[in-house]
């Protein structure tokens, strides 16, 4: 690993929001769910929620830029499974959804530990979803369509998430838990080695300062493998 590469890597999880992340119900198409993945590494999202269609869960590379690669992707058998879990968790849920009981999305409180759903392109937020939502947010638009693309509304919604914690020094220092810091430095760093503990079912190693490997020996074992 390069010290401009170290550099980049550090600078991108120092920046990285644990407690901000997006939820998909049913969205169904490939570049769509490629370009909200773009947008939450572009905005400092650590996690991305996807409740797959029926058809299942695709990324387009190309749309995406390699994004997925810096995005944990989780992935959900439905809608209440991922509710139940991202409440368990703490976070509160705003609904991308037009309703009586919608504010505009600049009125919502993104500082708190938070998830955004965004409804499938035809149907929205489903129902049931919606009526498990802390609260409902909606774009004001101006002109004669009703709503923007679900992937331009995710970037929009997270822009203005962004500006808020960036308001209160979110994005001023690791947030990121050490374990994890470490691991995804590790497996973004050493993408090939990483690979090779997952599949032997061993801890990373530690790294130096220079973001390489430490124990020599532990790495050619490693290597040998491959």
């Amino acid at each position: 690993m390069t010290p401009e590469r170290l550099a980049r890597i550090k600078q991108t999880l120092n920046t990285r929001q644990p407690d901000l992340s997006v939820l998909t119900d049913q969205v169904h198409k490939p570049r769509n769910l490629s370009a909200i993945i773009r947008s939450c590494d572009a905005f400092g999202l650590a996690n991305m929620h996807v409740v797959w269609p029926k058809e299942g869960f695709r990324a387009f590379r190309k749309t995406a830029g390699g994004s997925y690669n810096w995005v944990t992707t989780h992935t959900h058998r439905s809608m209440d499974e991922a509710i139940e879990s991202l409440k368990g968790q703490g976070n509160k849920l705003y609904a991308a959804q037009l309703s009586d009981r919608a504010i505009d999305f600049r009125e919502a409180d993104y500082t708190v530990p938070c998830t955004v759903i965004m409804g499938n392109e035809v149907d929205g937020v489903s129902p049931d979803a919606a009526a498990q939502a802390d609260e409902h947010i909606v774009i004001p638009m101006m002109g004669m369509v009703e709503s923007f693309n679900v992937s331009v509304a995710a970037a929009i919604i997270l822009a203005e998430a962004c500006e808020q914690r960036r308001a209160k020094g979110f994005y001023d220092q690791p947030r990121i838990d050490p374990a994890r810091y470490h691991e995804l430095l590790f497996r973004w760093g050493h993408q090939k080695i990483a690979r090779l503990c997952d599949a032997e079912g061993i801890p990373y190693p530690e790294l130096d300062e220079e973001g390489q490997v430490k124990d020599s020996a532990a790495l050619s074992a490693l290597l040998k493998k491959a």
